[in-house]
């Protein structure tokens, strides 16, 4: 990468996290290129050089931060099932630990996330996530089709519930520390396909 394709990333990154830590403040519907660029310190042409519009750099943000996620993960869609029942809930340290690393170094983002999530399309990514994951490994492990549902919603809005708690708090307890907190609470569900 050129010194030129450098400047012009480390623009890119600057022009996002101005969004970011305006939506910790200020709807996004009053975020303006203006506000953007003051808050960047750079000027309303240089936005232009890189995005449409707000929206534009929006979308940007929510495809990098899926690509970081997945990428820091080191995991795609495809989900090794040992046919162990613990893999199922996807609530070890193997998965859990990476998970609230991200998080914390991403704490902004999620903050920003909890105001408005609909403007990351969080609907819509737990959509995909359960429909090509975890229902059909709840399938395969036998468990109730009819409350695939229920269970998702139950451990996804309990997580996310302490997991928006610690980032609210600036994330001043250690990963580890959250992780068994977590764990603790999960209570397993054994009901079978009838």
């Amino acid at each position: 990468m050129d010194k030129k394709e450098s400047k012009y990333f480390q623009t890119a990154i600057k022009l996002e996290e101005a969004l970011i830590n305006l939506l910790n403040i200020k709807d996004f519907e009053y975020i303006t290129v203006k506000d953007i660029c003051l808050k960047a310190k750079v000027n309303r042409s240089t936005f232009y050089l890189h995005y449409l519009n707000v929206n534009d750099l929006l979308e940007d943000i929510v495809f990098n931060l899926n690509k970081s996620f997945i990428s820091f993960m080191g995991k795609d869609k495809k989900v090794v099932i040992n046919n162990n029942l613990e893999d199922l809930y996807l609530i070890s340290d193997q998965y859990l630990l990476p998970y609230l690393l991200f998080i914390k170094e991403n704490k902004n983002v999620y903050k920003a996330l909890k105001s408005n999530p609909h403007l990351f399309k969080a609907d819509k990514q737990y959509e995909e996530m359960f429909n090509n994951l975890f229902s059909p490994i709840m399938t395969q492990f036998g468990l109730d089709i009819k409350f695939h549902k229920y269970l998702m919603d139950f451990f996804v809005n309990g997580i996310s519930a302490i997991v928006f708690d610690w980032v609210n708090d600036d994330c001043k307890y250690e990963i580890e520390e959250i992780a068994e907190l977590i764990k603790g609470l999960i209570v397993k569900y054994e009901g079978k396909n009838k």
